[in-house]
């Protein structure tokens, strides 16, 4: 029987229902499924297609157990090209909201620090370095006096 065929269910050869349900059976053996046995052989009947499916656990292969792999060597050069964001804090402080609505053009905000103090040079928004406030050539500029210990950078962090 060929696909397309305009045969009624009834009229199906038993026998080549038969050959097609070993052939399915065979699929999904090799497919890893359980292979059923034919219903007239074995006298259960086939679940039908609104049927709940049995599940049944899932046996996987051992796995080998294989050395540890030796670890690539490291190497910076993937991380050169990553754009981090640097910013230089001058100081800062602390306002009411009524204080930061009178802000306007003119307005003068005291700072935490005083003239002359380092300014803080933080990466990604962290504090990694101190320095000065520098002009070069009508720009600012920071020259970098200080690089903060680990362990000051940790400090930080809390």
């Amino acid at each position: 029987m060929a696909l397309g065929d305009e045969t009624r269910r009834d009229e199906i050869d038993p026998a080549e229902l038969e050959a097609l349900s070993a052939e399915i059976d065979a699929a999904l053996e090799a497919l890893g499924g359980v292979a059923s046995a034919p219903a007239e052989s074995s006298g259960e009947q086939r679940p039908s297609a609104g049927s709940q499916p049995q599940a049944r656990p899932v046996q996987f292969a051992p796995l080998k157990e294989e050395p540890p792999a030796s670890p690539a060597p490291v190497s910076i050069d993937l991380l050169m090209d990553v754009t981090l964001k640097v910013s230089v804090e001058l100081g800062r402080a602390t306002v009411t909201v009524r204080e930061a609505l009178n802000l306007a053009p003119g307005s003068v905000l005291e700072l935490d620090k005083l003239a002359g103090d380092p300014v803080d040079i933080l990466v990604n928004d962290h504090l990694i370095a101190r320095g000065e406030v520098v002009v070069v050539d009508d720009q600012f500029g920071v020259r970098i006096t200080e690089i903060v210990s680990p362990r000051q950078r940790v400090e930080a962090m809390r």
